[in-house]
């Protein structure tokens, strides 16, 4: 998480979105930086608005902003499931080393997930607050320009990024029938990543 007093803008830190790459390069602007531990780096909306909105409303105000960034649910999917396959993590409860791309989505999709399929559920981490304290900016991940555009409007700078906690390359495809249940038994994850316009407008799907 980083806040940005002068700006008003506070920008949560969605897991497995690019986010390290960002404070690494607007650290030196940023108010207060939140790195560890990692439930507080990357504290949902109901975090955010629990332990830190009350705080930062007192000392720098209200009318924060709030941004955050979300990946294409497939991708971000695919993205844990490669970084849980780093050689440092073999043999670990939480290695995907010795399963397959279907069987690590046929894991995440069951109600009593295994541990190395509980990587949690974006469309959860920005679930508003029961008081209403939501994002007010989301940004697709694979729109860099825009997500770098706003931050330079924003912040009044230019801003250069570097790959960070970079997980191995490697082709994932699903079959067709898992990726279909997917869809289906994860609609509010892809709703939401299609609902997000250029301009980071964005809407929760209803029924959640």
């Amino acid at each position: 998480m980083l806040v940005f007093s002068k700006a008003k803008l506070v920008i949560l830190s969605v897991p497995k979105t690019g986010t390290t790459a960002y404070q690494a390069a607007l650290a030196p602007l940023a108010s207060l930086i939140v790195s560890d531990p990692p439930e507080l780096k990357h504290a949902p909306v109901f975090r955010y608005n629990r332990y830190f909105r009350p705080m930062l409303e007192k000392f720098i105000g209200g009318d924060l902003d709030v941004m955050a960034v979300i990946r294409e649910p497939i991708s971000w999917l695919g993205s844990w499931y490669r970084y849980r396959r780093r050689d440092f993590m073999k043999d670990m409860p939480n290695a995907t080393h010795d399963i397959s791309f279907d069987e690590f989505i046929e894991a995440y999709m069951r109600g009593d997930k295994p541990s190395f399929a509980n990587v949690g559920s974006q469309a959860k981490f920005l679930e508003p607050a029961g008081n209403g304290t939501a994002a007010t900016h989301v940004f697709r991940y694979e729109d860099q320009a825009g997500i770098i555009a706003f931050l330079e409007d924003r912040l009044g700078c230019s801003i250069t990024t570097t790959r960070q906690n970079v997980s191995p390359e490697m082709p994932l495809e699903l079959m067709p029938d898992v990726e279909a249940r997917l869809r289906r038994k994860c609609a509010d994850e892809f709703a939401l990543w299609h609902s997000i316009g250029a301009d980071g407008s964005y809407s929760l799907p209803r029924s959640r």
